[in-house]
């Protein structure tokens, strides 16, 4: 797994595969005048493209935490919106970054290739809080995004990033490399995926801070269980930062 890794990173420092950097465009287009909590924040990524990241503060915030969307989406998606709007609520300033995106018909198993370029967002990301400040950061992940995380945070991020969530994580990688606090949350009722894997996620969890959570009566995307959703996080973050 290392070594596919290694192989996409060599691809993608040679242009092989790229993000759909004009989807991106229409994504910040559609979604920015609509944003009513948090800042725009643009940041410089690799190759010279900048992406978008969403800032929402927090009064006397206990840490930060970047908010990181799943397949093809943006960073004020769904539950990804939930987090990064409530989050703030509860003591914690987000960030939440606009991951690579393929085209709207590329499916997960096409993406990949975009890992290297995630996991240098995530890194700048968590260097641009850090730099407001911040000592603590943690990351909060969904679906694909998880397999993102995964990438940054199994490398150097691990040193970086003070605890993770995540959300959902249909991925297969092996997360007995993670030396960090890690919540794997995931739903009762969630992707395929996701429930086949959860017994080697478990199994994989080594810090003694980590923990495996599943939510019942949830789906993947924790449709109608916001609170929820924010009261598992939330919690989670409280005992472990």
């Amino acid at each position: 797994m290392r070594y596919l890794y290694l192989v996409l990173a060599l691809l993608f420092s040679l242009n092989t595969f790229a993000a759909d950097y004009a989807r991106e465009k229409r994504w910040a287009d559609e979604i920015l005048p609509a944003v009513l909590v948090g800042d725009p924040v643009w940041l410089d990524g690799p190759k010279g493209h900048r992406f978008l990241a969403l800032y929402t503060p927090a009064a006397n915030a206990r840490a930060a935490v970047v908010v990181v969307h799943g397949l093809g989406v943006h960073p004020d998606w769904g539950l990804i919106s939930v987090l990064r709007q409530q989050l703030p609520e509860h003591g914690y300033s987000t960030l939440s970054v606009q991951m690579p995106v393929l085209a709207a018909e590329a499916r997960g198993d096409a993406y990949p290739p975009t890992f290297p370029e995630a996991a240098e967002r995530l890194k700048r990301a968590v260097a641009w809080l850090k730099a407001k400040g911040y000592p603590k950061v943690a990351i909060v992940s969904h679906s694909l995004g998880s397999r993102m995380s995964y990438v940054y945070l199994s490398g150097a991020g691990g040193r970086e990033v003070a605890a993770w969530v995540s959300i959902g994580s249909p991925g297969s990688e092996d997360w007995s490399r993670l030396r960090l606090p890690v919540l794997d949350l995931y739903g009762e009722n969630d992707l395929p995926a996701v429930l086949q894997n959860a017994g080697k996620r478990g199994k994989a969890l080594r810090h003694p801070k980590s923990a495996q959570t599943k939510a019942v009566g949830a789906d993947h995307f924790f449709e109608g269980q916001d609170a929820a959703l924010i009261g598992y996080v939330k919690d989670y973050l409280d005992k472990t930062l």
